[in-house]
């Protein structure tokens, strides 16, 4: 017998020292973390930070090595499939039919789920409009650009109207306006009241759609917070960029020592964490040092991530 359904007010995802293990590697190492409903919650963190691993998990696809996990008050191992019929995943790489027309791919998906032709058919068409590609309906998914496709993958992932949607890597390989209008539809899902769940290594993305996040590093968990509460916890109010010519910052030795509450040296560029980043430019030119280029801005979630783990994201 399928386990009992979570109350509403009670979280959709409780883990407690979730672990993935492969053989002798551990890809996710008892980890704890909650998901409230409605919420759109974040695992950021590089390539092979275990998000993905994290992910497979909460879709009842992969079993845990140890620790337990709750999604909707069910236990995968017991209720996999009943937990399954809620999910709607988008997975990092679009498996759609390129044999199929783009709203076949909808309503065919739908009969998965065990709805009538006709009520398939009727959410492929407020997909469609919902994900912008209803003057697509007919055409194959070959022509289609990635952000479309994108956009038709994570439309098929609302055909069983889910309780939550699992999101891994949603915008990678996009371009900049591909990815703001997928942020603009997802953003229209969480006012919807649907619970995200997504991973991604881009700072800007984690700002932009998650109400709070798990900042993840070799497999566990370093940090958790909404992303001001992070950037408060962890860096300053403002930061400044300091870019010198070639050959230049190499030989700074201890020159900008004492200058704001941290510094961090890149291979392009030095960073200098303060309240006040017009009051660094100000004490760097008095030190004599003449930078190429000079960018005060406010901290992100990129400094937070440097902070934490000492080294730029990568893809």
């Amino acid at each position: 017998m399928p386990g009992t359904t979570a109350p509403p007010t009670a979280p959709l995802i409780t883990a407690r020292g979730l672990t993935k293990r492969f053989g002798s590697f551990t890809a996710v190492d008892a980890i704890d973390f909650e998901v409230a409903p409605g919420e759109s919650f974040g695992f950021l963190g590089p390539n092979g930070a275990g998000k993905t691993s994290t992910m497979r998990m909460i879709g009842c696809v992969s079993p845990l090595s140890a620790g337990e996990i709750r999604i909707l008050g069910l236990d995968p191992a017991r209720d996999g499939p009943a937990i399954r019929s809620r999910l709607g995943v988008v997975p990092q790489e679009d498996t759609l039919d390129t044999d199929l027309s783009v709203r076949d791919n909808l309503v065919i998906y739908g009969r998965y789920f065990g709805l009538s032709r006709a009520e398939s058919a009727r959410r492929a068409d407020d997909l469609l409009e919902f994900a912008q590609l209803s003057e697509r309906a007919k055409d194959k998914v070959d022509p289609l650009s990635g952000g479309m496709k994108r956009r038709l993958t994570i439309a098929r992932a609302l055909i069983n109207e889910p309780s939550i949607m699992l999101l891994d890597e949603p915008t990678t390989g996009l371009d900049p306006q591909a990815r703001h209008l997928l942020w603009e539809r997802l953003y229209r899902l969480k006012q919807r009241g649907v619970t995200l769940v997504l991973t991604t290594h881009y700072m800007d993305e984690a700002e932009q759609l998650c109400d709070r996040l798990v900042v993840m590093d070799k497999a566990r968990i370093v940090a958790e917070g909404s992303p001001l509460e992070l950037i408060e916890r962890y860096s300053s109010r403002e930061v400044t960029e300091l870019r010198f010519p070639v050959g230049v910052q190499e030989t700074l030795g201890d020159r900008l020592d004492g200058i704001g509450d941290r510094i961090d040296r890149l291979p392009d560029r030095v960073l200098v964490y303060s309240d006040d980043g017009e009051a660094v430019s100000a004490a760097v030119r008095a030190r004599g040092l003449l930078p190429q280029t000079v960018l005060v801005r406010r901290s992100s979630l990129e400094d937070v991530f440097l902070r934490l783990t000492g080294r730029a994201l990568v893809d």
